[in-house]
């Protein structure tokens, strides 16, 4: 009987085992097999939303070159998509197609995939690159002026904006986070005031996301005038995380022994100077570990954003202009274009940017707890 039972103990976590790693082999399947083919450089460097701008070219000295449909007037390479369409395939690093810029007087310099629409007057869709070749020829003596649509579906946007909300949610975040902890652990009583804390952290953990982004476009984009921004989201971010840096960095001053504190007392050290020269130092690898988490949970979070931060996939000017994370763009591509593909190549993205913090956390971890020993 007890035999039999192992058997069918031993199944069962063999079976959860399998459950589990298959659900996740899966779901990263799904997302890279449908989105992988999509990620390249251009996708990574270019703008979600198509843009078509006139830029100024200063014509240089023409370079001889036998490569096809090299234009060496403005130093680039240029051929025919399958539309008819001249497009760039590459552009010369002296090329002063790089330093263009357009009518308002913003940079914006020729790169690879851009589509030649224009010279001048004179419309280019449709002609061959020999045609186009003698267009710039014969205008050699004047300022170029292209007429350049630049492909969009790419999230250089909202990988920027990831990076501002990662950074401005952790300059907040952080800090408050690090110190509540040490006085959790260093300055706290037993008592009902830290049951109290206790009890409201973890009830912090435990509300679902969509209830802070309500909170946040109540306080921080309505009652304080924010507007959907990056401050906003991050503000927003910021009390999401805060359960997550204080725990875990509560756990690892705890981790830290009580010799150390006792030692630097012993030697005359202040309770203060205790923390800041023996306590902390040791407990660095889990206060990384604690960002590196909370990093991460910011590149994957999305209805707390989609509610403060906005769903533009734009460049943010600065803290106060708005703009969708990855998650949001992933989302809104997903339910309101119905762009399957292009959601798993986000998702792509954000799967390996989640791999790469957890890998660096490891590392990380693993360095410090040497230097820790030695």
């Amino acid at each position: 009987m007890n035999k039999q039972k192992d058997i069918l103990l031993q199944g069962l976590i063999y079976l959860s085992a399998f459950i589990t790693v298959g659900a996740l082999v899966f779901i990263l399947g799904f997302i890279f097999v449908n989105g992988i083919s999509k990620v390249n450089l251009h996708f990574l460097t270019s703008n979600y939303d198509p843009q078509t701008h006139f830029i100024m070219v200063e014509p240089m000295t023409s370079q001889n070159k036998s490569t096809e449909g090299y234009i060496g007037e403005i130093g680039a390479i240029i051929g025919i998509n399958d539309e008819g369409i001249p497009y760039v395939k590459s552009v010369d690093r002296n090329s002063t197609a790089r330093k263009a810029e357009n009518r308002v007087g913003d940079p914006f310099g020729l790169k690879s995939q851009d589509l030649l629409q224009g010279i001048n007057d004179e419309r280019l869709e449709g002609k061959s690159v020999e045609e186009i070749q003698e267009l710039f020829r014969a205008n050699s003596n004047q300022q170029y002026t292209l007429r350049v649509r630049r492909p969009g579906k790419g999230v250089y946007p909202m990988i920027i904006t990831t990076l501002y909300l990662i950074g401005v949610a952790l300059s907040i975040a952080a800090p408050i986070g690090i110190l509540s902890a040490i006085y959790l652990t260093e300055y706290a009583r037993p008592g009902k005031v830290l049951r109290l804390i206790r009890f409201a952290t973890e009830c912090l953990s435990g509300i679902p996301s969509i209830i802070y982004g309500l909170f946040g476009m109540l306080l921080f984009v309505m009652t304080l005038n924010m507007g959907y921004s990056i401050l906003a989201g991050a503000l927003t971010l910021s009390i999401i995380l805060l359960p997550v840096m204080i725990r875990t960095t509560e756990e690892s001053l705890k981790a830290v022994p009580i010799a150390y504190r006792e030692a630097s007392l012993g030697l005359g050290a202040t309770k203060l100077q205790t923390i800041r020269k023996a306590v902390l130092p040791s407990a660095v690898p889990g206060i990384l570990v604690a960002i590196i988490l909370s990093i991460g949970r910011i590149v994957g979070e999305s209805a707390a954003l989609l509610l403060t931060a906005g769903t533009v996939a734009r460049i943010p000017e600065n803290v106060l202009s708005g703009g969708a994370s990855l998650t949001i763009k992933a989302y809104t591509v997903a339910k309101e274009e119905a762009d399957i593909a292009m959601a798993c190549a986000i998702g792509t993205v954000i799967v390996m940017l989640i791999i790469i913090l957890n890998l660096t956390s490891k590392l990380l971890t693993k360095k410090l707890n040497k230097a820790t020993v030695k």
